[in-house]
């Protein structure tokens, strides 16, 4: 029988992120993990060309942030405001979440089992790499409010405010050098952008 995994993981392309809310214009699981990954990778990359990590490995964390999210293809996206609002809860979704991600990895071949499976599991990065990965999945919400933002729509407003907060709170070094030398130029526009290539250099 053929294997399901690839075809399951196509599927984050029909989740849509930010149930709750007004978005002007929708976001899928799908793009929501690829900014994740890309995020991570810029994070990762500063941690150890920056600030002297040795216990960062890109390539790990860019795999990882990729997954992150893959078991909502089958729990769909739960919002974060009901997802945290008590421990039980929050628990309870937790081993949801592990069912989710065995059933994906049930999905492949046994061959791959092993070495795939890793791409589920926290527990096979570094407490410095778990904290990346979770400081990207907060960026790229943030990136999405920013993008709300600059449309017009102020449904976001909140969600950016406490999201600052979150990343806030005991940043990595990365994180914050992310927030400062990143993170404005989200709310350019193209040609904005292309200006600050023109200057990249000094």
């Amino acid at each position: 029988m053929a294997s399901g995994f690839g075809a399951m993981m196509a599927r984050m392309n029909y989740i849509t992120r930010w149930g709750l809310m007004r978005s002007g214009r929708a976001e899928t699981l799908s793009e929501h993990a690829a900014m994740t990954a890309l995020v991570a990778h810029i994070l990762a990359c500063c941690a150890i060309e920056l600030f002297g990590a040795e216990d960062v490995d890109e390539k790990r964390v860019v795999c990882r942030a990729l997954y992150h999210d893959a078991a909502e293809i089958l729990t769909g996206d739960m919002p974060t405001p009901v997802k945290h609002s008590n421990e039980s809860l929050r628990a309870e979704y937790k081993k949801v979440e592990k069912a989710a991600q065995e059933r994906l990895l049930g999905m492949l071949p046994e061959t791959l089992k092993g070495r795939m499976s890793e791409v589920f599991d926290s527990a096979a990065l570094s407490e410095r790499e778990r904290r990346i990965i979770k400081a990207a999945d907060k960026l790229a919400a943030l990136i999405k409010c920013i993008e709300e933002e600059a449309g017009g729509n102020t449904e976001f407003a909140s969600a950016k405010r406490s999201t600052l907060a979150t990343l806030a709170e005991a940043p990595l070094p990365e994180t914050k050098y992310f927030i400062e030398e990143f993170l404005p130029a989200y709310s350019l526009t193209l040609d904005e952008l292309l200006e600050t290539g023109n200057g990249a250099q000094t």
